[in-house]
């Protein structure tokens, strides 16, 4: 395939609104569109063609490196259309490849379904703003919307330290430095190793994933600066747990009380196709850290901590599972959905099942179709 085939394949990308790309052998190009896999009515490729297409976009650095290493990873700008990240790696010796669609314009507040409380955290001098959830779930667009929410209304110098960068800002009421891991600094702790002499008042690290970044991160919350991050995780108690468990256990002790004193938000999120079977919502589990919240984490006490958010709904908190409900209940996702990212299913089937019941008798009609709906979906069922 030639370089024009690569421009119509982003082309394709943009126009039928995909998240991603892959580009692999013995399958024509594959599109993520909400949430699923459709193939382009083009050729199969081959090994030659996979390699073609990833010569035509891929700078010469990375080349060498996909050869050294096997694997590599860089951003670039399609037009004036929008950006994509890009995954290049070998499998069984030939050339695979995934190009996630990163658009140009930023999302607000409300367009994200975003807890209003958002915007006042986002206000705060110093602290830990976490966003968590698994791959693909949209974390990345919500710190992009948080980082342009600053940039617009105050005045800060932001650092970002990402790899690569996808979103890409410019000066608007803050002053704004983004650098590339691999590119402007070796790694993510050594980018925060020198950010405090850089006078940031807001950093945004990509990935908090190992000891070295989380204990620089927490230590730039703790001495006055605004952190955002993400991690892996799926929860908010979970992703306090495996922050601490990141440490040995002589340090743990002292990580829970970093984290008690310095950690502002969590946010969770999980990105469901929309029932209509046309775009994708994010359903949410906000914590806001009371001084409540913060003697659980002192104490290590944890596993309260999703009662506390059931009783925080005045400050914006809720469960994963309740926004999960609740956009179930309005219609916007499936039962199956609501099912499948539900942290406690069984106890949404069940909450399910007794709004069948409740029905009248005038709409026996609905109810006879509800009841089929959930019997045929008890076998996703999944236990904790």
């Amino acid at each position: 395939m030639s370089t024009v085939n690569m421009d119509r394949i982003l082309n394709a990308c943009v126009t039928m609104g995909a998240s991603d790309i892959h580009l692999i052998t013995n399958r024509p190009p594959v599109l993520r569109i909400d949430g699923g896999l459709r193939s382009l009515e083009t050729k199969v490729l081959d090994p030659d063609d996979t390699t073609a297409l990833m010569k035509s976009i891929t700078p010469d650095k990375n080349q060498q490196e996909l050869q050294e290493e096997g694997g590599t990873d860089f951003g670039f700008a399609f037009a004036d259309k929008c950006r994509f990240r890009v995954a290049i790696f070998k499998q069984r010796g030939v050339i695979s490849m995934v190009l996630r669609l990163i658009p140009f314009k930023m999302l607000t507040f409300d367009e994200l379904g975003l807890p209003k409380i958002c915007a006042a955290l986002c206000r705060r001098p110093r602290g830990l703003f976490l966003v968590t959830g698994p791959t693909g779930s949209g974390k990345t667009t919500t710190l992009a919307s948080m980082i342009n929410y600053i940039n617009e209304n105050f005045d800060r110098h932001i650092v970002t330290v990402e790899e690569p960068i996808e979103y890409y800002h410019n000066h608007k009421k803050s002053i704004i430095n983004q650098r590339s891991v691999g590119v402007d600094v070796p790694s993510f702790s050594e980018a925060l190793r020198r950010v405090l002499r850089q006078d940031p008042d807001v950093i945004l690290v990509g990935e908090m994933r190992d000891l070295e970044t989380i204990e620089a991160a927490v230590r730039a919350a703790e001495t006055g600066h605004l952190v955002f991050s993400t991690v892996h995780t799926t929860s908010a108690a979970g992703t306090i747990t495996r922050l601490v468990d990141v440490f040995p256990v002589s340090q743990q002790e002292q990580i829970r009380i970093q984290l008690s004193s310095n950690l502002i938000a969590i946010l969770s999120q999980a990105l469901c196709p929309k029932a209509t079977g046309r775009g994708r919502i994010a359903a949410y589990e906000f914590l806001v850290v009371t001084p409540a919240i913060a003697n659980l984490i002192r104490e290590n006490k944890t596993y309260r901590i999703d009662s506390s958010i059931q009783t925080g709904k005045k400050l914006g908190m809720q469960l994963l599972d309740e926004h999960l409900w609740k956009l179930y209940d309005e219609g916007i996702i499936s039962y199956e959905e609501m099912i499948d990212k539900a942290r406690a299913p069984g106890a949404l089937q069940d909450k399910a099942r007794a709004k069948v019941e409740s029905m009248t008798g005038k709409h026996k009609h609905k109810k006879k179709a509800a009841e089929e709906e959930l019997k045929k979906h008890t076998d996703i069922i999944r236990t904790n």
